[in-house]
């Protein structure tokens, strides 16, 4: 093999590993930041993963939203009519945020099987309900929002 296709051999290697490189952690990066969404069946069945961030979607359950007085702190149940999940958040709610009404929140499950809620999103107008949260409650055999039973 003579010196010049040696170089030739040795830079196309080169660039073959630093594509491999790069695509392996362009890929390990993708894979940490991805957020899957789980219903409160899925979660009482164990399917979740435990202080790995997830999205939790359903309904606030009537009666549970329960407020500290000397912080921000909040502590509400979110269920697909089938189980229930309680949630525990720090932080403003949306304004459009209330029992009764669908809701996504993005946060870890801890050890005790409660919820830690970094963010929750509520709904944006009468008629929503995030898709998820939709398709967890009609597996769950709840009822969607009229809006929703009609498309």
């Amino acid at each position: 093999m003579t010196p010049r296709r040696k170089k030739r051999l040795y830079l196309v290697l080169l660039i073959l590993i630093g594509v491999g490189g790069a695509t392996a952690l362009g890929l390990t990066a993708f894979r940490e930041n991805l957020v899957y969404f789980y219903s409160p069946s899925e979660i009482a069945k164990g399917k979740a993963p435990e202080n790995r961030t997830f999205r939790i979607g359903g309904l606030v359950k009537e009666d549970s939203v329960e407020r500290d007085d000397e912080s921000l702190d909040v502590r509400f149940v979110i269920t697909d009519t089938a189980h229930d999940v309680p949630i525990e958040y720090s932080g403003i709610l949306p304004d459009l945020f209330r029992e009764g009404q669908g809701i996504v929140a993005n946060g870890k499950l801890n050890g005790e099987g409660v919820f830690l809620a970094e963010e929750v999103l509520a709904k944006h107008d009468e008629e929503y309900m995030p898709p998820e949260a939709a398709e967890a409650l009609e597996k769950a055999g709840g009822k969607p929002p009229h809006s929703m039973a009609d498309k």
